[in-house]
């Protein structure tokens, strides 16, 4: 079925009823009667396929209709591929979810935004517990912000029924921007490693001159007590 329909996206031969066409190919390309570009293709074994039918002229190609249909079906597949399929990935909590249990989703949702999947997440609230909507817009608005360097929020904390949604979106795939605090804090605690490695060579030299200067005086004093006593 999906050969039929590519095989119907193309004139071919007899097929195409303009006055001319532009033949093109690896040398170029000429416009020519398509009488002639008929005749071109019978005598080199191919066909005369028309590949775009909207230019003045139309431009054809003179190849093998079967290895033309191969190529464009091979194309398509590859476009497929390199398209990033995106997926939504469901984040759910409640309106008191406890602190163990929003840092092991918020690892998770972490994870699915990097992947390049949307993230719904939602709190449910079960009978009474709808009095807390406040709340739960509170931990979404906190998940929303803890996630600021992965995903974009795509829509605010919203009530639909029982349930509030929020929704975000990755940022560009593979690309984590830090924000401005994460990068003065990691600045901070690279100075801070740096500052303690030296102190740490600081000390181990002077370890080793404190212990070269105690050898040394003790070699000095075994010297002197193997030393013969003068008279």
């Amino acid at each position: 079925m999906k050969n039929d329909k590519l095989k119907n996206q193309y004139r071919v031969n007899e097929q195409i009823r303009v006055r001319e066409v532009r033949i093109v190919g690896e040398d170029g390309s000429e416009v020519v009667p398509t009488r002639k570009a008929l005749d071109m293709a019978r005598q080199q074994g191919v066909d005369l396929v028309e590949i775009s039918p909207n230019a003045q002229p139309p431009v054809c190609r003179l190849i093998d209709y079967s290895k033309f249909l191969y190529q464009q079906k091979k194309h398509q597949k590859e476009i497929k591929q390199k398209q990033v399929k995106v997926e939504v990935k469901e984040i759910r909590f409640g309106p008191q979810t406890d602190e163990h249990d929003y840092q092991f989703k918020l690892k998770h949702a972490k994870g699915f935004l990097n992947e390049g999947n949307k993230v719904r997440a939602y709190v449910f609230f079960r009978g009474r517990s709808i009095l807390f909507k406040e709340q739960g817009e509170v931990l979404l608005l906190r998940f929303a912000n803890d996630l600021e360097e992965y995903g974009k929020v795509e829509q605010m904390p919203k009530l639909e029924g029982k349930k509030m949604f929020l929704y975000l979106v990755p940022k560009k795939v593979g690309v984590v921007k830090k924000s401005q605090q994460k990068v003065d804090r990691e600045k901070r605690e690279a100075e801070a490693k740096a500052m303690e490695q030296s102190q740490k060579e600081e000390n181990a030299e002077k370890n080793g001159l404190f212990a070269n200067a105690r050898n040394g005086q003790n070699a000095l004093d075994k010297l002197k007590s193997e030393s013969p006593v003068e008279d």
